[in-house]
């Protein structure tokens, strides 16, 4: 079948190719550099690039951390440049705005597009390193970035941004330079890989090597190059990189009908034809001596065997954290990601995630699918990092994007925020579980709290409260908070969340543990007009703080009364101190017999 292969062949490599790098910069460092495990190279380039300006106080740079196959060319510099690997990303008024940052992207050691590698001359043989390259690690990469950073002047990064190998160099970054960055974002990635990924590695080495042109990684002066070994290991990188949902999606409804094109490699199936074009194009950018390099690397990268050697890795760092996961990465799964959270979360480490719903697998941090919820979270998260680091400048990030009309919470006034924040001391660090888009936290800080932290399921929710500048974490309450450490905040608030909980027991003895206070709020379902509407309408009541649920599309599998969750206190043996009753379709507070006349109660607990 005659097809473009813009179209049937698009993956996130489809902007990369081997054409010059024409704004590529280039710093030499000629003195040894010492190298992880031992070796050393006798002197090291870099070659990089850069966008926007640096500004007087050398405080706006953004330093993005490449991929496997990635280089410096991230994006165009001018509608007359050639396509960059995150055009969608970075750029004037884009979630990484050139107009306001200063970004440096610059190809990794042990890379092929100028930066220190095996294609790179070797200065005691005059010859290509090939085979002699030493074994490189994350930690050199990153070290051999710092020296760049140095270079440049710049004493501390406003942000480190990377996805895959690019986030193991975040955390390294984190880890390792505490104080020279002030933000790090790090996607798609993990401490470690897992046996699985390190197993397709293997398998990839293994093809380039057993290449009859590999000639033992001296093939530069050979005719043949090892580009049958190389192909096959792009396509098995390939194929870890897309999801089952995203090949089904791709391939199965035209599956036996093969593409038109010429390859050496089997054709007959759809999916084997896409794998040929990518395999084919990739050799013709990419050098095999340095793919046995970098994932070697990646497969090397160690930040803890163990939650506990994790925590101490992360415990480390001082700058603010996003991490973010996809829903279908089998690469690099979500709960990888969460390790990662946990052990900040642990150690009290600012930091907010989410784990992304999408159905592109590992290469979805590179794609446009999902690119208005993660690039919102990253344009939000560099906007807040900015403020703070400058308190003059200005954001052009909206406080709260509007999102589905249907969901309340996302559009009128929350009265019960009026009688929580009463509750809540002065000054007191407070945990919000069901924070929603950080109504409850804005409060907060306006009045001076310092230590305010959410957590919440919903995805846009999560962004909302991430472009307001809050962390949140995106946990599901039912599992607990076995990361948050016991009376870790003054005061843990739950604030109609209750009513959507499964495992209530669990969550309030959690939220108990976690904070000295506990503040629950929840509608009341023995309200006098919810039980008329019941007995004389026989409807189910809409019933909620704001009256906008259906019983169709209630989020509410409680429905409990002031008196039975009073009585559960008592059977669990929490203290109940506070207690507020509010009529909220009338405005005011209930004073007597509330578990009739009020239709929304809010209590303080302790265990």
């Amino acid at each position: 079948m005659n097809s473009s292969p813009k179209n049937l062949f698009d993956s996130s490599d489809s902007n990369r190719n081997a054409d010059e790098l024409k704004y590529a910069q280039k710093a030499t460092f000629n003195e040894v550099f010492h190298l992880e495990q031992g070796a050393q190279l006798a002197e090291m380039s870099i070659v990089y690039e850069t966008y926007g300006t640096l500004n007087r106080n050398k405080n706006n740079a953004v330093l993005i951390c490449h991929a496997l196959t990635g280089d410096s060319h991230v994006a165009r510099h001018d509608e007359n440049d050639v396509a960059g690997w995150w055009d969608i990303m970075v750029g004037p008024g884009k979630s990484i705005d050139t107009d306001r940052f200063f970004v440096i992207c610059p190809n990794v050691l042990g890379g092929c597009r100028g930066t220190t590698g095996p294609n790179s001359i070797n200065p005691e043989t005059g010859q290509p390193y090939g085979a002699d390259f030493p074994t490189i690690t994350i930690r050199d990469m990153v070290a051999a970035q710092k020296k760049l950073i140095d270079h440049l002047g710049i004493k501390k990064l406003l942000a480190v941004v990377g996805g895959s190998m690019g986030g193991n160099m975040t955390l390294q970054w984190g880890v390792d330079y505490p104080d020279h960055l002030q933000g790090a974002v790090a996607m798609a990635t993990s401490a470690h890989v897992t046996s699985q990924a390190l197993a397709f590695d293997v398998v990839g080495r293994n093809a380039i090597v057993r290449d009859p042109d590999f000639h033992q990684g001296q093939y530069y002066d050979e005719e043949k190059k090892p580009l049958a070994g190389l192909a096959i290991a792009r396509m098995l990188g390939h194929i870890t990189y897309l999801s089952l949902q995203a090949m089904m999606e791709k391939f199965d409804a035209d599956r036996h009908q093969a593409r038109d094109i010429i390859s050496d490699f089997e054709t007959k199936f759809s999916v084997g034809s896409y794998l040929a074009y990518q395999a084919d194009r990739f050799g013709q950018r990419f050098d095999a001596n340095s793919y046995l390099t970098l994932t070697m690397a990646i497969d090397l990268f160690e930040l803890g065997k163990t939650p506990e050697q994790l925590t101490a890795s992360m415990e480390k760092s001082k700058c603010r954290w996003l991490l973010v996961s996809y829903s279908s990465d089998w690469l690099f799964p979500p709960f990888q990601s969460k390790e990662l959270v946990n052990a900040l979360v642990a150690k009290e480490k600012p930091v907010s995630y989410c784990n992304i719903q999408s159905n592109c697998g590992h290469d979805a941090f590179l794609l446009s699918h999902e690119l208005p919820t993660y690039g919102g979270m990253i344009q939000g998260f560099l906007a807040n990092l900015e403020s703070t680091e400058d308190e003059t400048s200005t954001s052009n990030v909206e406080a709260e994007p509007v999102f589905d009309p249907t969901n309340i919470f996302h559009n009128h006034h929350r009265i019960d925020y009026d009688s929580l924040v009463e509750l809540i001391p002065d000054g007191a660090s407070v945990l919000d579980l069901g924070c929603d888009t950080g109504g409850l936290l804005e409060r907060l800080r306006l009045r001076g709290h310092s230590k305010i932290m959410g957590v919440e399921w919903d995805e846009q929710a999560v962004l909302a409260s991430i472009r307001r500048g809050f962390d949140v974490v995106q946990y599901d309450l039912n599992q607990g908070l076995a990361s948050f450490n016991d009376r870790q905040f003054d005061c843990v608030v739950l604030s109609q969340t209750l009513q959507t909980v499964m495992d209530v027991e669990r969550v309030l003895l959690e939220m108990l543990r976690v904070g000295k206070r506990g503040i629950v709020s929840f509608p009341n379902f023995g309200y006098h007009e919810y039980r008329r509407e019941l007995a004389e309408q026989g409807r189910a009541p809409r019933i909620d703080a704001a009256d906008g649920f259906h019983w169709y599309n209630t989020p509410n599998v409680r429905f409990l009364s002031i008196s039975d969750f009073v009585s559960f206190c008592d059977e669990k043996e929490i203290q109940i101190h506070d207690r507020i009753w509010l009529d909220t379709r009338k405005g005011r507070r209930v004073e007597e017999s509330p578990n009739r006349d009020a239709n929304l109660a809010i209590l303080t607990l302790s265990k």
